[in-house]
C-alpha cells in the first residue's frame, strides 16, 4: 500500500538568482517503509523533506499522502492535515520548556481532539512508557538531558498515530551514543507499529541500515 506519492516535483529558489533545487521528483513510499535520504550539504534534502511534510507549498507537481491530494490546498487545511497524519521529529525537539513531559506529548492530540482530554492524557503516557519516559512524564521538558528530550519529541510525534513519522536529522544535536539510542529506537518503532518513517541524514552507516536509502544528486534522485 502506497502511503506517498509524488509525481515530478520541481522547486526553484530565486536568491540571490533563479536556481533549480528539485528536478522532477518521483517517489513512492509504502507503508511501513524505513526510507532515508541522504545527499551532500545544500543538495536540497531539507527542502525535498519540507515539501514531502506540506510545510513548503511553493512547488510544481502533485503530492498526494494516505490517498490524498495535498497540492493546492489551502494553509489551515494543510496544517489540521498534518496533524493527524504526519509526525515530526526535528534536530532540535521544540518542547515548551515549563510544560512536562506529559503536556507537551498531549498538545497535538489536544489539537486534533479526537478523544477526550482524559484519555489523550492515558495515550500520552503510554507512549511516553513506549520510550522509556513514562517516569518522567510529570517533569518540566527543561530539566530533562538532550536524549530524553527527543525521546519525548518522539512520543509527541506518535501521539496521533501518523501515517509517517518524518525526521530532518534527528540525532544531530546529541552525542554519538546518546543519538545511537534514538535510532535504535525508531527502528525498534518501525518493526513494533509499521510506522513509515522517512529520515534525512548524513549518516552513510544509518542510512544503510534503512530498508531503502535514496541520495539526491544535483535535484534528482538515485
Amino acid at each position: 500500500m502506497d502511503v506517498l506519492r509524488t509525481h515530478k516535483i520541481v522547486k526553484y529558489f530565486y536568491e540571490p538568482e533563479k536556481f533549480q533545487v528539485l528536478k522532477e521528483i518521483d517517489l513512492v513510499v509504502k507503508k511501513g517503509e524505513f526510507l532515508s535520504l541522504v545527499g551532500k550539504s545544500g543538495c536540497g534534502k531539507s527542502t525535498l523533506m519540507y515539501v514531502l511534510s506540506t510545510m513548503d507549498t511553493d512547488y510544481e507537481g502533485d503530492l498526494e499522502i494516505a490517498g490524498n491530494r495535498l497540492t493546492g490546498k489551502n494553509q489551515n487545511e494543510l496544517a489540521a492535515f498534518r496533524n493527524a497524519h504526519i509526525g515530526f521529529v526535528f534536530q532540535f525537539h521544540y518542547l515548551l520548556p515549563e510544560f512536562t513531559a506529559l503536556q507537551n506529548v498531549m498538545i497535538p492530540a489536544l489539537k486534533l481532539a479526537r478523544y477526550t482530554p482524559a484519555e489523550i492524557e492515558e495515550r500520552a503516557y503510554e507512549k511516553l512508557k513506549m520510550l522509556g519516559m513514562h517516569e518522567f512524564a510529570l517533569k518540566a521538558s527543561s530539566k530533562l538531558s538532550g536524549g530524553q528530550q527527543q525521546r519525548v519529541a518522539i512520543a509527541r510525534g506518535l501521539i496521533n498515530d501518523p501515517d509517517i513519522i518524518m525526521g530532518d536529522e534527528p540525532t544531530g544535536n546529541l552525542d554519538i551514543k546518546t543519538g545511537e539510542r534514538i535510532i535504535e529506537l525508531l527502528f525498534s518503532l518501525n518493526q513494533a507499529s509499521k510506522c513509515t518513517l522517512i529520515l534525512v541524514t548524513h549518516d552513510n552507516q544509518l542510512a544503510q541500515r534503512c530498508g531503502r536509502a535514496l541520495v539526491l544528486s544535483n535535484g534528482q534522485l538515485a
